[in-house]
């Protein structure tokens, strides 16, 4: 099963991917993460990556996208794969496309002020990389991680005004995917402001349909 997560910032795709990851046992492929992994390598696309970023740039859709296709050819995604912030523009799901047929993809809908909501509570562990939600998914004690222990931090661009930049980004750039994949009758949306649980039933039974 190969997949594909759409949504606004905070719209739970992060979540919503490590549950499925273990559901179905297939790999969970994120950009942001890929990235930071390239870099501390030391490869040659982590080392343009990182110049690129050290400057204030945006990594281009060429780096990403050599990136996306060296990761989905590993043998943990002969199983198939969950890509989570990839593609981000339809440009980019037109280069996915000649890569790989992709079975389903799930767009994760809420409004924007939920998101907004929902962005400026958020919290993550730097240690172990577990992330929580003071309005719905909150550390059993506020302010420390339930795993390891850490100290929960909040990142620098989980602000009101970041964030109503960010998810105007994703309304310009991501959302045309929806109507890119809806034609190609492989979309299926879900309802964002249910709760966590609910979300991972609604999208597990449309992928089992």
């Amino acid at each position: 099963m190969k997949l594909v997560l759409i949504g606004a910032p905070a719209a739970g795709k992060g979540t919503q991917a490590a549950r499925l990851v273990r559901h179905y046992g297939i790999a969970h492929i994120s950009t942001g993460d890929m990235l930071r992994e390239e870099v501390a390598k030391g490869t040659d696309l982590g080392n343009q990556a990182k110049s690129i970023m050290a400057a204030g740039g945006l990594v281009s859709d060429e780096i990403i996208i050599a990136m996306v296709k060296e990761r989905i050819q590993r043998d943990d995604c002969k199983k198939g794969f969950i890509l989570d912030g990839f593609p981000r523009t339809v440009v980019q799901a037109e280069k996915l496309e000649d890569m790989v047929a992709l079975d389903h993809v799930v767009y994760i809908n809420a409004p924007d002020e939920v998101m907004l909501e929902r962005l400026t509570a958020r919290e993550s562990c730097p240690k172990c990389g577990a992330t929580y939600n003071k309005l719905f998914m909150p550390a059993k004690t506020a302010g420390v991680c339930d795993a390891c222990g850490e100290k929960l931090t909040q990142r620098k661009d989980d602000t009101p005004e970041a964030g109503k930049a960010r998810i105007k980004t994703f309304h310009e750039q991501s959302e045309p995917l929806v109507g890119y994949y809806g034609k190609k009758g492989i979309l299926f949306e879900v309802d964002g402001t249910q709760a966590v649980d609910e979300i991972t039933k609604a999208i597990i039974a449309g992928l089992d349909r």
